[in-house]
């Protein structure tokens, strides 16, 4: 956010990020004091497609390798305290680079695993305007790709965060290795969003979650990508 308020906007209008102050309308607070707990989520690196066959976990691509690796002196700012992923191979490898230079071990929840987990394949969200855009579109209109239990996955992510950060110590800062689709949900879980993916989230983005001394989530910062600007497929041709 700027001074004066606004968004920050990079050329041709589209938002890059947001920054304000913390609101938690979808949980019916507005609280900015008392803050005990922060999560980082960051949405794994780009990762290597997959083939029919061969699951939805693939490793890093090259790419997603050189994101990782700007990591640690992007949240080197914050006091991290503790490192959580979701089980996928994608994001565990993105939040290495962190875990190394802080030499915190990276524990596993498998509640923040993506909704594709159990997919035959994955594909990044770049190619499958060409291969498949009937659920490209189902992403553009803010829903999950047909055969996701929305109910399930909701319930799982919401859970996982409630335990995270009532397990939290007092001034806590946890660092949540994660996807596109869980932070999204969980956004709108908080702000009350129409549309359960609402937010554009890059690869190796992070988003600032803050939790009260009630529990209450508030959203302080969306889609933070300046670490990784050059790096990322949409920003190729500027």
């Amino acid at each position: 956010m700027q001074a004066d308020g606004r968004c920050a906007h990079r050329a041709g209008g589209r938002l890059e990020r947001c920054e304000r102050p913390a609101h938690g309308a979808g949980e019916g607070a507005h609280e900015t004091y008392g803050v005990t707990v922060q999560l980082l989520l960051v949405r794994h690196a780009l990762p290597r497609r997959s083939e029919p066959g061969q699951g939805s976990d693939p490793s890093l691509s090259d790419d997603g390798v050189a994101q990782a690796a700007r990591l640690p002196d992007a949240l080197a700012r914050f006091p991290i305290t503790r490192l959580v992923s979701s089980p996928q191979v994608r994001a565990i490898e993105t939040g290495r680079p962190v875990a190394d230079k802080l030499g915190l071990p990276i524990e596993i929840d498998e509640r923040f695993a993506e909704y594709d987990r159990d997919l035959p394949h994955y594909i990044p969200v770049e190619q499958i305007a060409k291969e498949n855009p009937q659920e490209l579109q189902r992403l553009i209109d803010g829903r999950l790709p047909s055969g996701v239990d929305e109910s399930e996955f909701l319930g799982r992510v919401g859970a996982a965060v409630d335990d995270l950060v009532a397990a939290a110590d007092h001034d806590d800062t946890v660092a949540v290795f994660s996807h596109g689709g869980v932070i999204n949900v969980l956004l709108h879980r908080i702000l009350g969003t129409e549309r359960l993916l609402s937010f554009h989230v890059d690869y190796a983005s992070v988003t600032r979650l803050l939790s009260s001394r009630t529990g209450r989530l508030a959203v302080a910062a969306v889609n933070t990508t300046e670490h990784v600007w050059d790096l990322l497929p949409r920003n190729q041709r500027w």
